[in-house]
């Protein structure tokens, strides 16, 4: 009998809820077991994910095969009928030490073959808490899961439920152990983190969240947030920007697209303008500030003219590290009754977008060179800026540590010091 073998896709979210279920797992004497935790962003994920599963069970046919996950939370029924799954639990079950307790004590008898639950009735976060993940210089903290929008492309609310906060107490007591434990550098993790606090007594907001962390470990060195909505960006996370130089400079924006009409048949809660202004405060009181951002090429009814606006968004809003997601309909989604867009236009575009952020990535490491930059150190020879650009060291240096080092050139999306 050997350890259970764990298969991720899909979010840095879903990476964390592969830890703390290794760790459920594991407290309860799981056994000879492949766990898929899939996600369903796209019909391709949900694809690649059947692929996985039969590929792990023919490399494994006496193991048990359990199936979560966001694709599992919405389809269920999808990876039930598949001859090589014997288990599918849902999101919220798979964070519950009692679900993986009962696949123990019943492994091959009696147990249920399908575990989703109503996601929307869900109100708390899970009870089952990890302290980070990730290299030994960088974890990873879950403070939100589930989204209260509504997106028109968008599934995951249907897989992750409505927005719950994790309390800001629970949050400062998690990062405080993870900084006894050595760790530089935090990074602040939800599904829809900008809405944080909206389901807490008082409504606090997320700059109240980061303010609070920030004071109350003065030797956390390095906090960074994940994506954010940028229309919900408050006054105290400005304000954090612009005072905390703790708090990298370099952030994740959910931005979809750079036209207005097409902003307005993705349900998206900003316009154009919105984005652009920003962008454009926020490196003001940050001059290092990097961004990067979600951008969907070819969504149903984009024009030439649509698409142009999204283009010029990469320059306009100085985005340097883009995620290009060629547009894919979600059944049951509103965007997948919408006229479409032509497959091979789609693919075009999303070449295109991916050619302005390589141009905007070299115009990001050109301008380094030269500079001194505080560098994380993920590998002996690999570390992050600031700004999260991969820098390469001849040199072998302590993994862990925050060096300074003067940045001599570029090679690939990598500086060289």
């Amino acid at each position: 009998m050997t350890a259970p073998v764990f298969s991720n896709h899909g979010c840095r979210l879903n990476a964390y809820e592969v830890e703390a279920m290794k760790d459920l797992a594991g407290q309860a004497g799981i056994q000879n077991a492949i766990v898929v935790n899939t996600c369903a962003v796209t019909a391709e994920a949900v694809r690649k994910a059947r692929q996985d599963i039969r590929k792990l069970r023919k490399a494994n046919p006496d193991a048990r095969l359990i199936v979560t996950g966001c694709a599992a939370q919405t389809e269920p029924d999808t990876f039930a009928n598949m001859a090589e799954v014997d288990v599918v639990i849902g999101n919220t079950e798979k964070m519950q030490p009692e679900t993986w307790q009962g696949l123990a004590a019943d492994f091959i008898g009696e147990t249920e073959a399908v575990q989703v639950d109503d996601i929307m009735s869900v109100t708390q976060t899970a009870g089952h808490l990890i302290d980070g993940f990730g290299t030994r210089s960088r974890a990873y903290v879950q403070v939100q899961n589930g989204c209260d929008h509504r997106c028109t492309f968008c599934i995951i609310p249907f897989g992750r439920g409505n927005s719950r906060s994790v309390p800001a107490g629970v949050v400062v007591d998690q990062i405080k152990r993870l900084v006894h434990k050595g760790f530089h550098e935090v990074v602040l993790t939800g599904v829809d983190l900008t809405s944080w606090g909206a389901d807490l007594p008082a409504t606090p907001r997320l700059g109240d969240l980061v303010m609070r962390i920030l004071r109350l470990i003065p030797d956390l060195p390095r906090l960074r947030i994940s994506s954010i909505d940028s229309i919900e960006v408050d006054e105290n996370l400005m304000q954090a920007i612009a005072t905390e130089p703790r708090l990298m400079p370099h952030l994740h924006l959910s931005l979809q697209h750079g036209d207005d009409m097409i902003l307005k048949r993705m349900k998206r809660r900003h316009l154009r303008d919105d984005a652009i202004r920003f962008c454009q405060e926020a490196r003001q009181l940050r001059p290092d500030m990097t961004f990067g951002a979600d951008i969907i090429a070819g969504f149903p009814t984009e024009t030439d003219a649509m698409f142009d606006n999204a283009l010029a968004l990469v320059t306009e809003c100085d985005l340097t590290w883009l995620h290009v997601f060629p547009y894919s309909a979600r059944p049951g989604t509103p965007a997948a009754r919408m006229p479409a867009v032509d497959g091979r236009l789609i693919k075009e575009r999303a070449a295109r977008l991916r050619a302005a952020g390589d141009a905007q990535v070299a115009l990001h490491l050109a301008a380094q060179i030269g500079q001194e930059h505080r560098i994380l150190m993920e590998s002996p020879t690999m570390g992050r800026t600031e700004q999260f650009t991969e820098t390469l060291f001849d040199r072998p240096q302590t993994e862990g540590q925050i060096v300074t080092a003067r940045i001599t050139a570029s090679r690939g999306n990598q500086l060289i010091a």
